[in-house]
């Protein structure tokens, strides 16, 4: 169990490219996630996801895009702060590119 342990932190530490990719692509979900936990927790993901798709304004997917991008914006923190610039320019190249899909979902939906 230790050494599971030691090669997940030691995959963290890396300064890699795509390890930035991966963490950008999955930080967002943990934030949209936790947003439906904290603001939806008693609903189920279906009820959640057809409530965002329904309401008029958007507001709740815009809330819970904004968390998402906040999550990747501290793990690109983390990573700029620890100077793992490669990692860190793959989490901005996935958030560039969430902030991009939803400036899309905001403008023609």
């Amino acid at each position: 169990m230790k050494n599971i342990v030691l090669a997940i932190i030691g995959f963290f530490r890396k300064d890699n490219f795509k390890l930035g990719l991966i963490l950008g692509l999955f930080a967002p979900v943990l934030g949209f996630l936790s947003f439906k936990w904290y603001k939806f927790g008693i609903f189920s993901m279906k009820e959640f996801l057809q409530f965002i798709y329904l309401e008029p304004g958007f507001k709740t997917l815009s809330a819970a895009l904004s968390i998402s991008l906040l999550a990747n914006a501290v793990v690109f923190t983390f990573y700029i702060n620890t100077l793992k610039d490669k990692t860190a320019k793959g989490i901005f190249v996935t958030t560039a590119v969430y902030g991009f899909v939803i400036l899309l979902i905001k403008t023609f939906a």
